[in-house]
């Protein structure tokens, strides 16, 4: 299997469990107080780490230094705006507002560039013959 394909998937499913065990939290109990962490844990990490880990075994791109950075940018970014997301609005541990709004903007920064980076890859993919 092709490492970023592979790397991407198991992130994906990460979220995934994440994701679907803040829906069934929230649906037990009947407050909807994680309803824009649980959807960026499923859009952001589960669909988008799984799009490019399916990308990535379709077009069998090669291991790059480009791919790389996408790769962990994907990783690092979803990460980041998850966690700065739930540690910004629902404040867990009463840590400073403005620590909490970085970890959150530099991990929605880190996404921004990893999708800049993915559509770069896509424009220069060849396949080959």
């Amino acid at each position: 299997m092709n490492k970023n394909s592979q790397i991407l998937l198991r992130f994906a499913g990460i979220f995934g469990v994440i994701g679907a065990m803040m829906g069934a939290h929230m649906a037990g109990a009947g407050s909807y107080a994680f309803r824009p962490i649980h959807a960026h844990s499923l859009v952001v990490g589960w669909l988008s780490l799984f799009a490019w880990a399916v990308y990535y075994k379709v077009f069998q791109t090669s291991q790059t230094i480009l791919t790389k950075v996408h790769v962990w940018t994907a990783i690092i970014g979803s990460v980041g705006l998850t966690a700065g997301m739930w540690l910004y609005l629902v404040k867990p541990f009463n840590l400073p507002e403005g620590l909490t709004l970085i970890f959150y903007i530099s991990g929605g920064v880190a996404l921004l560039i990893s999708f800049i980076i993915f559509f770069f890859i896509t424009l220069f993919y060849r396949e080959e013959k």
